[in-house]
């Protein structure tokens, strides 16, 4: 068992990785965990009543150079459920990089359903085991549009420092 310590602006959050499930979804984000990648990055869009995205973003909304997308694995079985964790992508079902969200509530609706360009869904890979109150603390957040992205926290939440331990 794997867990991503996240230290943020506003708490820390233990992520569970889950490499059984999704074995391609969870070496990724501990490659980029290990290497400090989302130290520095921010949570740059909060929607309250659905999820808490970051992960390739630092601030001022610079986009954070990552490596290749990995292959969606949104047929694995794992749902979108309240704390877990999912890869964000684009329309391009095979896009995700290191972006990540972190549902707030159960959102059935981003789980996979075929296949197709609108069915793949969006991969979880892990879940929230400590700190979820934090994400709600995240989601109470005054948000604005800025740089083109919508739903951007005014002010800056910051990973501060990412810890891998290994079970």
């Amino acid at each position: 068992m794997t867990q991503v310590v996240f230290t943020t602006s506003m708490g820390d959050i233990t992520i569970e990785v889950d490499h059984e499930n999704a074995p391609i979804g969870a070496e990724n984000f501990v490659h980029y965990a290990m290497e400090g990648f989302y130290n520095g990055t921010i949570f740059h869009r909060i929607i309250q009543g659905f999820m808490v995205q970051g992960g390739g973003m630092l601030p001022g909304l610079e986009d954070k150079e990552s490596g290749d997308p990995i292959e969606n694995e949104g047929d694995n079985g794992l749902k979108n459920v309240r704390g877990s964790l999912s890869y964000a992508r684009t329309m391009d079902p095979h896009s995700a990089t290191t972006q990540f969200f972190m549902n707030l509530v159960d959102n059935d609706f981003l789980d996979h359903r075929s296949k197709t360009t609108q069915g793949w869904g969006y991969a979880v890979f892990g879940k929230i085991v400590e700190g979820l109150e934090v994400i709600d603390e995240m989601a109470k957040v005054k948000t604005t549009s800025r740089r083109g992205h919508q739903d951007v926290p005014v002010d800056d939440i910051l990973i501060i420092s990412t810890k891998v331990i290994e079970a």
